[in-house]
């Protein structure tokens, strides 16, 4: 059992007063450094080596005064002598050190001086040993208390996950696999851990693999079948002759060495591994990160993106904290203050229950765990004051088994248990500091409760009644619905109670769908983080719709789309928002709204957040056949379906026509989006309107007809096999009169999508669409930021690219209302100008010109020219931001939907 600081801290001021004594004999240096190492209640012979032998730098053979493999390393000297040259002398035997045993500290004495030295944090301390028990707590690493920054991408975690992950691949290339691996691997994490925080005696696990097991690994797995057995066993169930090594280690229980398992084999590599393992200062390892780390180690193609696994703590913490966290915060700075209060808002932080349905490695549950104890520690403080306390458990209210989980696989499942009970340990460490008495919650006899199943077609209920659950939160899996295999795509649609539509849907719709399921008429909170796809285009109609009406759910909080990446490399970042709701309303409504998608919110107080994540009414904008206003009608371009025998290259159109001149009468100019937006190039079959005698007079173009015919024979689809007009696209929809062009997908990197005028002879592609009849006017209005913030929040994505659709963007686009013709006037003429700004750039594409690095400054000045003018349309007043146009926007829909919902009821 670790010493308290206090029960250190005598020590120390004993260990000071004993050691001014000059009288004391100054060539006592053993006994020095034993009387040092029992300060912290720890056995110097046990750890440490006096006189270690090592081949210097030079090749000569040195001597260390005290060496703890991996740890500490001591240069002691007479008093009086250069400190500085004794740390030089130390760093010298590093050459002849095994580099798992390299050491993380270095401190040199002369009887009357200590200088400590922190390698991993480039820091050093001096001062007089009458001092050292002020500087207690810099040695805190021998005892096990250590206050730790835990980085998202320390080296450490990563070099700890890569061992495991070798230590897995030898386990699996001997035999050894399946679910007696996951669950050895998992005990011997909860082990390395526990040996470098205190749960266990100061490396005592890895000295026992030192002593006890045979450099060729023969016995090792034989021994830890053992070892795990008796952190089982309570103590006084203990064999009467059991190994001084064994009997030494606490009982654990909490189940996790409970089952049986086969036992492992061994060689002198992988005992290596495991040595290495027990050599890396598991203090600094954060629990939170590490599990999705230590997940990834088993799927060797994710190994090589190591650190790119997990979700970061602090955009967890963009989750939590208005989820429930600041709310907790901002009642017990009101009731801090009031001891009676206080301790009811203590039993409340005990009585509160989190799920994750979702919850892999237990990233969130471990955050927000922590971020509790963090919290209860403060109401501890409170109550209590610096007063010594005994029981530590006693006063304690918050604990592990507030959690549950549901993860599909058994590894993370059983991680997050683990990484839960090393999280609480670390905050079990905090509450001893604080309070100055040791405590640690051994043997375990609370735990999470984390069901391995499928979430989709468990009964949330059946993991935790509903009447006892605070919140639910987590990361569900993004997958868009082209990635979804069958069987996931059949649960989805069942999930979601067979909603019409619902095969577009992104997996994650499913946890939004049981969630309100699941709250509905109750007090329960949900936050979830998903693609931003949630929030926009057709999916908000398909999933909101009967969130709102069926479960009456209320959005209470909302981040806009931002980045969720972090810096490994070969991770493509995923732009995702995070959504809190509930099934009852809520008078304090936030919105975490960001300028730049990779830097920091700025928050909005709102009114009202719909699912667009907008401060408007809960408007929903469903698929509509016609504008809601009075403007030409947007046609889909015609679709081939021809094998490519009907499309043509510039080359391929030039043959033909010196093949016959008479061919080029019915080869038009193609347009897809690629040709528009990047100048190219091609050209199209056009039979449309063509008499049967003038096909026949073209043999070149029978030909390519023939070729289509069969291509279209040997199709999957029955439609196309059965469509009879082999000589047309297989579906028609070119418009008869010159029109404006809209390519369906363009970059997000772009801040207008680029549209086009051209005349009827140019064909349009199944990659655009058309506005027959679309004037200046209406030019001018869809290449402005008006339009382009409705296209932002109502447009679907492919991949984070604008997919602009005719049914849900620009059927429901609010028109201005009644614009002056003045006001429709300065629009035109900046819309023309625009074109002509364009045409001054005849070599450059659409593309280069509006590619956000490369837009020409005069192109850039016509657009600001021409959005001030498509403003005015809308009100005298200018708009300050996107958010101000979307919300007026909305607005105007409701305003213009209002009477055809009234018509249509």
């Amino acid at each position: 059992m670790a010493l308290s600081w206090n029960e250190i801290k005598d020590r120390a001021l004993k260990f000071t007063l004993e050691w001014e004594d000059e009288s004391r004999e100054r060539a006592e240096k053993d006994t020095f450094w034993n009387d040092f190492f029992n300060v912290f209640g720890i056995s110097r012979r046990r750890l440490a080596t006096f006189e270690e032998p090592v081949k210097k730098l030079n090749n000569k053979q040195g001597f260390i005064d005290l060496f703890w493999k991996g740890t500490l390393l001591v240069e002691h000297k007479s008093k009086g002598k250069n400190l500085d040259a004794a740390f030089e002398q130390a760093t010298d035997y590093f050459y002849g050190i095994k580099e798992h045993e390299l050491p993380k500290y270095v401190l040199v004495s002369d009887f009357e001086n200590f200088k400590l030295y922190d390698l991993d944090d480039k820091k050093e301390y001096e001062f007089e040993i009458k001092d050292f028990h002020k500087n207690i707590k810099l040695f805190g690493f021998i005892a096990g208390y250590q206050k730790r920054t835990f980085k998202d991408e320390d080296p450490v975690n990563i070099k700890a996950a890569e061992l495991m992950g070798k230590l897995h691949d030898q386990l699996e290339e001997s035999g050894y696999e399946g679910h007696p691996l996951e669950v050895f691997l998992v005990r011997l994490l909860f082990c390395l851990f526990a040996d470098d925080t205190g749960i266990f005696e100061k490396d005592t696990f890895k000295e026992f693999i030192e002593i006890k097991t045979e450099e060729d690994g023969s016995d090792l797995g034989a021994w830890l079948a053992q070892y795990f057995q008796v952190l089982n066993t309570p103590i006084n169930k203990r064999l009467k002759n059991l190994d001084e090594h064994l009997a030494a280690f606490p009982y654990v229980n909490g189940k996790l060495f409970e089952e049986s398992l086969p036992i492992a084999s061994f060689n002198s590599k992988m005992r290596q591994i495991l040595l290495e393992c027990g050599s890396l200062d598991w203090g600094k390892i954060s629990p939170a990160i590490f599990g999705s780390m230590f997940q990834s180690v088993m799927n060797p193609e994710e190994r090589r993106n190591l650190g790119a696994h997990y979700t970061s703590e602090k955009n967890i913490l963009k989750l939590i904290k208005p989820l429930f966290l600041d709310e907790l915060h901002a009642e017990f700075k009101k009731v801090k203050s009031n001891k009676r209060k206080l301790k009811e808002f203590h039993q409340k932080l005990g009585s509160l229950k989190f799920l994750d349905p979702a919850c892999g490695c237990g990233n969130f549950l471990i955050i927000t765990y922590r971020e509790l104890r963090l919290l209860e520690l403060e109401v501890l403080k409170e109550l209590y004051g610096s007063q010594q306390v005994f029981g530590i458990d006693q006063i304690m209210l918050v604990d592990v088994d507030q959690f549950y989980g549901i993860e599909y696989d058994e590894f993370p499942a059983r991680i997050a248990e683990v990484a839960l009970w090393l999280m609480d340990h670390q905050m079990n460490l905090r509450i001893s500091e604080a309070f100055g008495m040791y405590y640690a919650r051994l043997p375990l006899k609370k735990s999470a409760t984390i069901v391995h199943g499928n979430a989709l077609k468990i009964d949330w209920a059946e993991v935790i009644p509903k009447t006892e659950l605070s919140f639910i939160l987590g990361n569900p899996p993004f997958l868009g619905h082209h990635y979804q295999s069958k069987e996931q795509k059949k649960e989805l649609n069942e999930t979601l109670d067979g909603i019409k539509a619902s095969g577009v849907m992104d997996y994650v719709s499913a946890w939004y769908y049981l969630a309100a399921k699941y709250i509905s008429q109750t007090s329960i909170k949900v936050a979830f983080v998903s693609t931003n796809s949630i929030a926009q285009g057709e999916q908000v109609g398909i999933l909101w719709k009967p969130l709102i009406e069926k479960f009456k759910v209320k959005i209470h909080f909302a981040h806009r789309t931002f980045n969720w990446s972090n810096e490994a490399k070969g991770k493509a970042a995923v732009h995702v928002v995070i959504i809190g709701f509930a099934s009852f309303d809520s008078t304090n409504k936030r919105l975490f709204v960001y300028e730049d998608i990779k830097g920091e919110p700025s928050e909005i107080k709102a009114k009202n957040i719909n699912p667009y994540l907008v401060d408007a009414n809960d408007t929903i904008v469903l698929n509509r056949s016609l504008p809601i206003c009075k403007v030409p009608g947007m046609k889909y371009g015609s679709k081939p379906t021809d094998g490519g025998h009907f499309i043509l290259t510039p080359q391929e159109r030039k043959e033909l026509i010196t093949k016959n001149s008479a061919n080029s009468e019915v080869i038009k100019p193609f347009l897809s989006a690629r040709e528009f937006l990047n100048n190219g190039e091609r050209w199209c079959i056009w039979l449309v309107d063509v008499s049967p005698r003038k096909i026949k007079e073209l043999p070149d173009i029978l030909e390519r007809i023939e070729r289509v015919k069969n291509f279209r024979a040997n199709s999957v689809a029955k439609s196309t096999r059965d469509y009879p007009y082999h000589t047309l696209f297989r579906q028609v929809t070119q418009p008869k009169s010159d029109f404006i062009l809209v390519p369906r997908v363009s970059s997000e990197r772009r801040k207008y999508i680029p549209f086009g005028f051209f005349p009827k002879d140019y064909i349009v592609s199944d990659s655009c669409q058309a506005i027959p009849n679309g004037t200046l006017y209406h030019f001018g209005i869809l290449t402005s930021e008006m339009h382009m913030a409705w296209v932002k929040y109502t447009c679907g994505r492919l991949k984070s690219d604008y997919r602009y659709s005719k049914d849900i963007v620009y059927n429901n686009f609010p028109w201005p209302k009644e614009p002056s013709d003045k006001n429709k006037k300065a629009v035109k003429n900046k819309a023309q100008k625009v074109i002509d700004v364009r045409a001054e750039f005849p070599e450059s594409s659409l593309a280069d010109l509006y590619d956000p690095i490369t837009m020409p400054p005069k192109l850039v000045k016509a657009h600001q020219d021409l959005d001030k003018a498509v403003d005015l349309c809308y009100r005298p007043q200018g708009f300050i931001n996107e958010t101000a146009r979307i919300e007026f926007l909305f607005d105007l829909y409701d305003e213009y939907t209002r009477p055809l919902l009234k018509k249509k009821k």
